[in-house]
């Protein structure tokens, strides 16, 4: 099998394996964790099988056409860069796993928290390995989404809840950002391939288009990892349980804004806008962020600081544009996961067994937890660049970058930020070190603390492990790594390469490290006397200004809505319809309409007859709308002609449609006016009327303009592909039907979607009604029509019941012929949904409901999941989505007959349509109990077969 067959497999994973921790709740932790670990693990040997393959410099591509019309596939790749970032998802994935098994409390919900987990997983897996960027926005916006339920996971804390709708917000508008710029770089390349748009990068770069699309990614990129001026939201992110804080936060989402701008290296960088945006917002975010974290003295609050300014490190190098800064990047990313982890975990720890994260309260914990010491001091000096950690070495390189850079035309400026930049890490790294671990032993922790057991501090061991095996031996640990992601990042073989080493010689980068240590343990010395000044000084806090914005946003929005929206359905109606008229008449203002070519025909008499009938009924509906009966008839005449109009003009299968339509429709409004009162009141003033009319005109009149202006010119049409592919394509004569089941089983699929929720709505709001005032209302409803005295008449009831079978049979015939006759699943879905309205309606909701056990939600999903299995199935096949199939067979001795895959896809449509109609009708029988139906009567609930029966022995 080829591996890159793999892929697809690796991605889908994750989402498959959520969905049994969240079954495995009453089971423990646990098994929680172990079923987590599993997909996770699954995935890792899968990529493991593909590295020998991308090592050898080949990228694993497949594809599977989903809408090619959009652009829009199934694509995945790997490179270089996808491997590294696949390998730090999984890799850190199964270590967050083992830590949040004995991190998480009894009390917490483990299922849901490991279902949340493994989403989070796969959307990040998602963005990494797609080759299409609309399946890449997918992705993305699953992350945010994901990352939300992670984030807000103890839903009790309010802070929790503002921290998630605080990322959601920020990260949701770089998505869309992100979202315009994908696209407006997609039409420059003229594909949506990533591998396309990386090699039409000259192209990009020469646009009109190229800096409106890099403003819009980058919008996307910045707000995903932190950049300034949307840095505020990861730090109150950390209110999250610390397992996700490590996994967010040194992996996986903060990282998907600095992969993002990685990927797009080929496409994007290289230009002065890319250096001054890149670049100068990483180097604001790298310096605030450090300067930030050294005051702050919540221990995850000071990490999350930092980790906002080694985001900026890591956009800043991205914009040198560089091999060399690509390089540093590239590596640092590895390091930055090994200690930043190692450090959210070892915080998690202090905070589990001391019950305080506050430094000021901590103090002396080398004494009570020696293990956690350790971990805390490897991964807190490589996060300072200290020599001989990892840190130190991705530190050099950025510096050395940093040296040599200039900012429009100054040498220093970079150098100088960069250092100080620098300065503070290693100020605020000794400062979590020193003011946790070290002075004297206090007896006021609020928890006396001690190491953990092993299951805990085994995970953050084995990364300062790495941190220590990367710092001493780089090359021979992640060299080939970090040139095989460096050179997928810049887009060819590097020309600079260098194998990684410990000592450089005596360089600038070397100076002004020792600068930026020496300064640091000078700034930490003085850290009492800044931090009173720190306090002192007055500052604008970005939450504040997050909260006025918000804020001043909702307040428009509701502004706004409370001027258009007040409840009133004829006021939606005419801001819509004025604004399209609106628009259709500036539209039409330009001119530029093309003289008639078709000659009007003569009218038939028949066809005026209909006209006239069809416009009387119209009219009679405005003039008699409250009378609610007697509209819904006439608007049934309306329907009934336009049927008619379909048979004039032979559309048989549109008829057919429109018929059952009607009668469904007719019937179930007539079940529901049945609570209704008979007649509207009168609260339409004469000039509202007026307006109402003038507007109502307006529309009409437009859009019969438009229609006769239409059918005067000769348009493009595809009737002649249809026609002639039926057969040949879709194996059926029915042209109708296969248009709805294949040429456009897409929309169709959609469709069925939307009545299938139209039905879930319906029943929901009918639910709505039995609880609360709602509810008593209708215990004490007292019904304005005239009822009759024989409910359900012996004549119409054994009619019924003989005809149901009858119909199931004429539904089924219709069903089957649908592909080249007339029909289809729609049409018998309908019909059938007939013959059971017509049980309620002849022998009462309760006699119908009682032998009707029938669960209609799970009819509705079983269609559209009958649907949209038969369209993906086609992609086993290396065909687009819902590409049918079909074939000719003969078992004797039976003729020849017909099978098509778009049969299925018919089934799923009839199930849906059935489902709908009668959940709807469910609906209103429920409704009729709490009004006071007589359901329990002998009428409603008495078998009439029974009664003739009886009535019969007792004449004998």
């Amino acid at each position: 099998m080829n591996n890159a067959s793999l892929l697809p497999i690796m991605a889908l994973l994750p989402f498959l394996g959520a969905l049994v921790p969240g079954l495995m709740i009453r089971a423990g932790r646990t098994a929680c964790a172990t079923f987590t670990a599993v997909p996770t693990i699954l995935a890792l040997v899968m990529l493991g099988l593909c590295a020998p393959d991308v090592f050898r410099g080949e990228v694993l591509q497949i594809e599977f056409e989903w809408l090619p019309a959009l652009g829009l596939s199934v694509s995945f790749f790997l490179d270089g860069l996808g491997l590294l970032f696949a390998g730090m998802i999984l890799f850190v994935g199964l270590l967050i796993t083992l830590y949040a098994r004995f991190y998480l409390s009894g009390d917490d919900p483990a299922g849901q928290f490991f279902t949340y987990l493994l989403l989070f997983q796969g959307a990040m897996l998602g963005i990494v390995l797609s080759n299409n960027i609309l399946l890449l926005l997918i992705f993305w916006e699953l992350t945010s989404l994901s990352s939300f339920l992670l984030i807000g996971y103890w839903t009790h804390l309010p802070e929790g809840r503002q921290g998630a709708r605080m990322a959601l917000t920020v990260t949701g508008m770089g998505g869309l950002s992100m979202i315009a710029g994908m696209l407006i770089l997609g039409n420059i390349a003229g594909s949506y391939e990533l591998t396309d748009i990386l090699a039409a990068g000259d192209a990009i770069k020469s646009s009109d288009y190229y800096l409106p699309a890099l403003l819009l990614i980058l919008g996307g990129a910045f707000t995903k990892s932190a950049q300034f001026p949307f840095h505020f939201w990861l730090p109150h992110a950390m209110a999250a349980p610390t397992p996700v804080s490590a996994y967010l936060h040194s992996a996986t989402m903060v990282k998907a804004g600095v992969f993002l701008m990685a990927r797009m290296w080929p496409a994007l960088a290289g230009t002065d806008a890319w250096f001054y945006a890149v670049g100068t917002v990483g180097l604001i975010t790298m310096v605030l962020g450090a300067l930030i974290a050294l005051f702050k003295d919540d221990l995850k609050a000071l990490l999350a600081f930092s980790t906002v300014s080694h985001l900026g490190l890591l956009t800043m190098m991205l914009g040198f544009g560089t091999e060399a800064a690509a390089i540093g990047a590239v590596f640092h990313i590895i390091n930055h996961l090994t200690f930043k982890a190692a450090l959210f975990m070892t915080a998690g720890i202090v905070d589990h067994e001391a019950h305080t994260r506050d430094i000021k309260r901590l103090g002396g914990l080398r004494h009570l937890m020696p293990i956690t010491f350790v971990i805390a001091v490897i991964a807190g000096l490589s996060m300072a660049g200290i020599p001989l950690f990892n840190g130190f070495l991705s530190k050099e390189l950025m510096l050395e970058e940093a040296a040599h850079t200039d900012w429009r035309g100054s040498h220093y400026a970079v150098p100088i930020l960069a250092t100080l930049g620098a300065l503070l890490s290693v100020a605020y790294s000794f400062r979590f070190i020193s003011h946790t671990f070290f002075g004297p032993v206090r007896d006021d922790y609020p928890a006396k603390p001690h190491d953990p057991n092993f299951g805990m501090w085994a995970a953050p061991g084995l990364l300062v492990v790495l941190v220590l095996l990367i710092g001493i031996f780089p090359q021979a640990t992640v060299g080939p790594l970090v040139e095989l992601a460096a050179t997928a990042v810049v887009g060819h073989e590097l020309h600079h390469w260098h194998d990684l080493k410990i000592w450089h010689g005596v360089t600038p980068a070397l100076i002004m490290s020792a600068i930026a240590v020496l300064g640091g343990l000078i700034l930490l010395a003085l850290h009492r006397p800044l931090e009173r000044l720190w306090n002192a000084v007055p500052r604008p806090e970005a939450k504040v200004i997050f909260d006025h914005v918000v804020g001043w946003a909702v307040a428009g929005s509701d502004w706004i809505a409370h001027k258009t929206h007040n409840g009133a359905i004829s006021r939606y109606l005419a801001i819509f319809v004025v604004s399209t008229l609106a628009l259709g008449a500036i539209a039409a203002s330009g001119g530029g309409l093309a003289p008639a070519t078709r000659a009007l025909l003569p009218v038939p008499p028949l066809a005026w007859i209909g006209f006239l009938l069809l416009v009387v009924a119209a009219i009679a509906v405005v003039l008699l709308h409250r009378e609610r009966f007697l509209s819904l008839i006439l608007i049934s005449i309306v329907g009934l002609g336009v049927s008619g109009g379909f048979v004039y003009l032979s559309a048989p299968d549109l008829a057919l449609t429109q018929i059952s339509v009607e009668t469904v429709t007719i019937m179930l409004m007539l079940l529901a006016l049945h609570f209704l009162p008979k007649s509207t009141p009168a609260e339409s003033g004469i000039f509202r009327r007026v307006r109402d009319g003038a507007i109502a005109l307006g529309v009409g009149g437009a859009v019969a303009s438009l229609t006769f202006a239409f059918l005067l010119r000769d348009f493009s049409s595809i009737s002649e592909f249809h026609l002639t592919q039926s057969k040949v394509g879709g194996g059926g004569t029915n042209v109708v039907n296969v248009i709805l089941v294949d040429f456009r089983g897409y929309d169709t699929f959609g469709e069925i979607i939307v009545l299938g929720i139209a039905g879930l709505i319906i029943y929901a709001l009918m639910h709505a009604l039995l609880d609360g005032p709602a509810a008593r209302r209708l215990r004490n409803w007292e019904f304005t029509q005239e009822r009759s005295r024989d409910r359900h008449p012996m004549l119409m009831v054994i009619a019924t019941r003989v005809m149901l079978p009858m119909t199931a049979m004429v539904g089924v015939y219709i069903f089957l012929r649908g592909h080249n006759e007339p029909g289809g699943g729609f049409v018998a879905g309908l019909i059938i949904a007939i013959a059971l309205l017509m049980q309620y309606m002849a022998s009462g909701f309760g006699w119908a409901q009682e032998r009707q056990r029938i669960e209609y939600h799970a009819m509705i999903g079983w269609g559209v999941a009958i649907a949209g299995l038969t369209g993906t199935a086609a992609w086993l096949f290396g065909k687009p989505f819902l590409t049918s199939s079909f074939g000719y067979f003969h078992i004797p001795p039976i003729e020849e007959f017909e099978l098509a895959t778009a049969m299925a896809f018919d089934l799923g449509v009839f199930l849906t349509v059935l489902g709908a109609v009668m959940l709807m009708l469910y609906s209103l029988s429920r409704i009729a109990r709490y009004a006071g139906e007589t359901v329990n009567t002998a009428a409603m609930d008495y078998d009439p077969s029974q009664g003739i029966r009886e009535t019969t022995e007792e004449e004998r």
